[in-house]
């Protein structure tokens, strides 16, 4: 699950994103000082400020497999498999990394959705084998209220529109208003997250306290996302390189000053870390609780921001390491 999805708070792994040159090192503007010495014996490492983030990769799989991928009205699959044939084609060309560039042309650069997508499917090629195999079908593809389910909607349309499909898009809300209506076949299909829609419908399908079905293995949680899926009538394709996730990331300037690419790296070289998360991360098992029981993390102080606040806080020194999403558009590496 993750926060732009979900009022529950969970978190994410990435692969390692180094992106772009630093800022001035120290969180006072000069050297970090790594000489004190925290409670576990490791020496303190101090905030470092710089322009770009390091996504820390999470080695121990802490987090849930988030990847993108398609759910599909069942009804719609079964009579029509060109549509989980063109959507597969999207997931194949989706990996993180244009997944953040994406998101930066949307909500940094102030294109639209509906035009970074069509561009998308432009530029990698994707295009139906048979593009009469829709025969103008009308399908409508739903959209959280959120940009880059937008934009990932979009694209899902402009994708489609090559098989001869004719297609409208929705922004519809949030996963408890559009998933019905993917059951009832008001919406063909829409780009969901395979994690968090393996555990809401294992949640919906046997309880609010059965146990997670997600795990950081992608292709286990698939696997355990496909027979929810079909008992609510809905067929998912298959899953996208492109994950958003919660994600830990410190500056640039930080990773290489301290030589760490991994969490498990930073829990062997630094003790007494400043923390910047949302006011929940304290209590929740996939951030502080999960980076301390599962990587040893030693933190001498939490500090509470608004999501949206958290990497703004880490680039200008206020905190060593911060909660972020793994696609976030200013991860870009330009």
């Amino acid at each position: 699950m993750n926060t732009r999805r979900t009022t529950a708070l969970s978190l994410l792994a990435a692969a390692t994103l180094v992106l772009g040159a630093c800022g001035t090192p120290g969180s006072g503007g000069g050297e970090a000082d790594s000489q004190a010495t925290s409670t576990s014996g490791l020496a303190t490492c101090d905030p470092v400020k710089g322009d770009k983030l390091v996504v820390l990769e999470d080695d121990k799989g802490l987090q849930n497999a988030d990847n993108i991928i398609p759910a599909v009205n069942k009804a719609a699959a079964d009579a029509n498999p060109a549509i989980l044939q063109v959507l597969d084609e999207v997931s194949s060309k989706l990996d993180t990394e244009k997944l953040i560039e994406l998101n930066k042309a949307v909500d940094i650069d102030r294109q639209t959705s509906s035009e970074v997508g069509g561009k998308f499917v432009t530029d990698e090629d994707i295009a139906a084998d048979d593009p009469s195999a829709g025969n103008g079908t009308s399908l409508v593809v739903g959209a959280a209220n959120f940009s880059e389910s937008a934009t990932l909607a979009e694209i899902y349309a402009a994708a489609l529109r090559t098989a001869g499909f004719t297609v409208e898009v929705r922004t519809i809300g949030n996963r408890e208003l559009y998933l019905p209506q993917i059951t009832d076949g008001t919406l063909t299909a829409v780009p969901e997250y395979a994690a968090t829609l393996a555990d809401f419908l294992n949640a919906q399908q046997n309880g609010a306290d059965a146990k997670s079905v997600a795990s950081d293995d992608v292709d286990a949680t698939v696997t355990a996302l496909t027979p929810l899926a079909e008992a609510a009538g809905i067929t998912v394709g298959k899953p996208s390189a492109a994950q958003d996730q919660n994600a830990f990331a410190v500056t640039e300037a930080f990773a290489k000053e301290h030589d760490v690419t991994t969490l498990s790296d930073l829990a062997k070289v630094c003790g007494g870390l400043v923390l910047a998360g949302p006011a929940e991360c304290p209590d929740r098992p996939f951030c502080q609780p999960g980076l301390e029981d599962t990587y040893g993390l030693e933190f001498a102080e939490f500090k509470s921001y608004d999501f949206g606040l958290i990497g703004q806080a880490v680039r200008q020194g206020d905190a060593a390491i911060g909660l972020v999403l793994s696609s976030d558009g200013s991860l870009a590496s330009d």
